[in-house]
């Protein structure tokens, strides 16, 4: 297969992979820290996987920058091979750390911290940074308004109030957002707290090596390795899907391991494509447990097999390799599903479209092989995963009846309550220090909207008309996934089903503040459907 092609999970692909002893997920060997047989000669390589995970490192491309104090971030053109030997024109957030150039840094950072982040805009178009999922005053949240111009500059100054989690930043230029964050335009925020460390040592966890934040992103590429992106008026309706999914911008990646338990930190990075992720060993599917959602750790592990992750979502999950032998590879999948694209009973699915653009993509929705993970050798490790990974304060109760959010479309825009996106228009206005519950209501026919709230934090409380495929995944009886656990800043909401959330608008900050709502589908964002927030004082 080529690299710009669909990276298909296919059983031919994994016929040399070992079985692996039963009870794989649950086997516990004596620990030492040593290795228990030797890894002996590297591992052959594999022609379907060729290309070795990028992980955060102490320079280039994701390096780990502990933040503090004042930084500087500068949007700018670069050349990157994302395809090995072919240096691609991309876009990358470049930063001086310590007399090391990074691209798009991981930013690691304390909670409490305060920051001083320089924006310089390198683009010859308007942008600005949008810090996905913190609690931040409307002056440092990124909002399209505050958007500056090519050469121009925005100083954000704030304190990181967020309990530890992965949080990330993108660009937020109304209109631009899709194209800027396809071509590179994305960042790692991981925040650490008590409790976070306390999980780190109970595991013996190690960052970059045993605990690997992953960005899954769908790209197209042509035949030199560049970026291809020219969304047609179909693709601006339905969203910007590619032919492969690069992961930490790599194309077939590898990633060699012990056998341990892993840590992985997912993020959905891409346009608009759902993942149902998954991790498969030949024919079987393995055990994993979630331990964290887009607000941090959850109280506890929930042990799934499989997971819907949307746009801007986040998923930090423990993969236990324990009983792994050398040489079995594991491969994290997305796993076929109905994508749900009715968007107009009448019109094609995108995967039908006959469209240069749209033909060379794999559909939403396709069986699709994400990273193979190979283990090196055996090692002897005996930690055992809390039972306890954090205290949730229940949901707050709200005092007010539930406020309907409607998500439909009408002439090819997508709207929220009827309306899209007018810059001094706040429809959404709520009152500070009050709580609200929302009901988000995706209309049929429709397509599933990943909705996002800017500046807080909120918890879900149920679903009610879901597809089978989400029904299936409960774990509580108002119909909640373990994704939906914990604190949450986007909740997917599939057509035909309602999501309630709650969210307590209480904020430290003086005067109005002015947030935003919008899908995540960034193709959608950018054609309207978002609205003002405003918290009134």
């Amino acid at each position: 297969m080529s690299g710009r092609r669909k990276f298909l999970l296919g059983a031919a692909g994994l016929a040399g992979a070992a079985g692996l002893a039963t009870g794989f997920l649950r086997s516990h060997l004596p620990h030492t820290g040593e290795p228990v047989s030797r890894a002996g000669s590297a591992l052959p390589p594999d022609p379907a996987v060729p290309n070795p995970l990028r992980v955060p490192g102490a320079d280039g491309l994701f390096a780990v920058a502990d933040a503090a104090g004042t930084l500087t971030l500068t949007a700018k053109p670069a050349q990157y091979p994302i395809l090995p030997g072919k240096p691609a024109r991309v876009l990358a957030y470049e930063m001086d750390y310590y007399g090391r150039t990074l691209l798009n840094p991981l930013l690691r950072v304390r909670s409490g911290t305060a920051l001083r982040i320089k924006f310089l805009n390198g683009l010859d178009e308007t942008s600005i940074i949008h810090w996905h999922g913190l609690k931040v005053d409307s002056n440092n949240d990124g909002h399209p308004h505050y958007a500056v111009p090519g050469s121009a500059t925005f100083d954000y100054q704030f304190s990181v109030a967020n309990r530890a989690g992965t949080y990330w930043y993108h660009p937020h230029p109304h209109h631009l957002t899709g194209k800027q964050v396809y071509r590179g335009l994305a960042g790692f925020f991981i925040v650490e707290d008590e409790e976070e460390l306390a999980l780190q040592k109970a595991l013996d966890l190690k960052f970059g090596e045993t605990d690997i934040p992953l960005v899954l992103q769908d790209r197209r590429l042509d035949e030199n390795g560049e970026l291809v992106f020219a969304p047609t008026a179909e693709e601006r309706f339905h969203g910007h899907y590619g032919d492969q999914v690069l992961v930490n911008w790599t194309s077939r990646p590898h990633l060699h391991a012990s056998s341990r338990i892993l840590r992985f930190r997912i993020l959905n990075g891409s346009n608009a494509r759902l993942y149902r992720l998954a991790f498969r060993h030949g024919e079987r599917l393995l055990d994993y447990m979630v331990i964290g959602t887009d607000g941090g750790l959850l109280d506890q592990p929930r042990t799934v097999q499989e997971a819907f992750l949307a746009p801007a979502e986040r998923m930090d999950v423990l993969l236990d390799l324990r009983a792994a032998s050398r040489g079995d590879a594991i491969s994290l999948v997305s796993l076929p599903f109905d994508a749900m694209h009715m968007e107009m009973r009448s019109a094609p699915s995108p995967h039908e479209h006959s469209g240069h653009a749209m033909h060379d993509a794999t559909p939403d929705g396709a069986e699709m092989e994400l990273l193979r993970i190979r283990v090196q050798n055996r090692m002897r490790y005996d930690k055992v995963i809390p039972g306890s990974l954090s205290r949730i304060e229940p949901p707050a109760e709200s005092t007010y009846s539930p406020r309907l959010i409607v998500l439909d479309q009408s002439r090819m825009r997508w709207r929220i309550n009827a309306a899209t996106y007018e810059t001094a228009s706040t429809p959404i206005t709520v009152r500070r220090d009050t709580t609200e519950v929302w009901d988000i209501r995706n209309v049929q026919p429709s397509m599933p909207h990943p909705m996002h709230i800017h500046g807080f934090q909120f918890r879900v409380i149920s679903r009610t008309g879901s597809p089978g495929q989400q029904r299936l995944l409960a774990v509580t009886d108002s119909g909640l996934s373990a994704t939906d656990l914990g604190w949450k800043d986007t909740v997917l909401v599939w057509p035909g089903e309602t999501v309630r959330i709650v969210t307590d608008f209480s904020h430290p900050f003086r005067g109005d503040q002015v947030y935003m709502v919008h899908c995540h589908n960034l193709e959608h964002e950018d054609g309207g459907m978002m609205l003002n927030l405003k918290v009134a004082s």
